[in-house]
């Protein structure tokens, strides 16, 4: 019987100075977000995307660049509006006359990282046209199957759903998601470096890369060996059951959802030097994981805030 690697075996001492490296110029770039960047690396190395949902001009943009930048990774920005067409997003067939056939020319969801900014200021027809690209890393478009660059990797900002223009993300969408995070404003001391410093634009045109996508494989490889006990995993599975049993929770997390939020703290577990996931990971990740795929009873209700209770709810065992 084989036995898979263990991270140790798979990666080395450099490798992983390197991911830290990367983190550490990403957080120079973005200041004060140290949280956030945390989380914008663990949905990266676990095959997940990311929704960024806060207030415009508070770093998304910069992160999703420097993040780019740190890696060596395609970039590629739509800026979502209520006149995109999926076609702006995937791309379009036109006909060549020369050839007499349709030819596939590909949308910028061609790239390792796609920043959909703003994406629900896009009516929920375009919002879905993200769908199979994130769910399958790949498009359909007239009978035939384009594969996505691998790593193909989301992040999506999302103005709050009381600014004017905006329209609610379906359910399905939501759950690609593999985070929610936001931002926030930055505390004074990192306000006061970015308005003395350089112009976060000019600082990311000069950065050069940390990882290359060999490295970057690697360390996803590793992410998903990353052990979890049985007890991790009945944890995990306690958390998600008592979702579904919650006051105030309508729809609880899905199996889907338990195995997004393993998959991410095996990553979570990675970037902190460890071997096997313990339960710290699992709470640090929980609430960005589960806040935007509980459905409340009640509009007045927050995901997040359930999401929190449910963690408090449940033992560690």
């Amino acid at each position: 019987m084989s036995v898979s690697p263990a991270p140790a075996d798979m990666l080395t001492d450099g490798l992983l100075s390197a991911l830290d490296a990367a983190q550490a110029q990403v957080n120079g770039l973005v200041l004060g977000k140290q949280d956030a960047v945390r989380l914008a690396f663990t949905a990266l190395l676990s095959d997940g995307h990311v929704l960024i949902e806060d207030l415009p001009g508070l770093g998304k943009t910069t992160l999703a660049h420097a993040l780019a930048a740190s890696l060596g990774l395609g970039f590629q920005r739509v800026q979502f509006t209520s006149d995109l067409l999926p076609s702006d997003i995937v791309g379009v067939s036109i006909y060549d006359t020369g050839a007499r056939k349709f030819e596939f020319h590909q949308g910028p969801v061609f790239t390792h990282v796609l920043l959909a900014d703003e994406i629900n200021r896009a009516p929920p027809r375009t919002q879905s046209a993200l769908l199979e690209a994130m769910a399958e890393r790949q498009v359909s478009m007239d009978g035939r199957t384009h594969p996505l660059p691998d790593p193909f990797f989301v992040l999506a900002t999302q103005n709050p759903l009381d600014l004017a223009g905006t329209y609610p993300l379906p359910d399905s969408q939501l759950d690609r998601f593999l985070l929610r995070i936001s931002l926030g404003y930055p505390d004074q001391d990192a306000e006061r470096a970015l308005l003395a410093g350089r112009d976060r634009r000019d600082l990311i045109a000069t950065t050069t890369a940390v990882l290359e996508l060999e490295d970057l494989a690697r360390l996803r490889a590793a992410a998903a060996a990353v052990h979890a006990s049985d007890a991790l995993v009945d944890y995990v599975q306690a958390l998600v059951n008592r979702s579904r049993h919650h006051d105030g929770v309508r729809v609880g997390l899905s199996p889907r959802a338990g195995i997004a939020l393993l998959r991410a703290a095996r990553a979570h577990a990675l970037m902190r030097g460890q071997h096997h996931v313990l339960p710290d990971d699992v709470q640090a990740l929980f609430t960005a994981v589960a806040g935007h795929r509980l459905v409340p009873e009640t509009d007045a209700s927050d995901g997040v805030a359930l999401a929190r209770a449910i963690l408090h709810a449940v033992p560690v065992d």
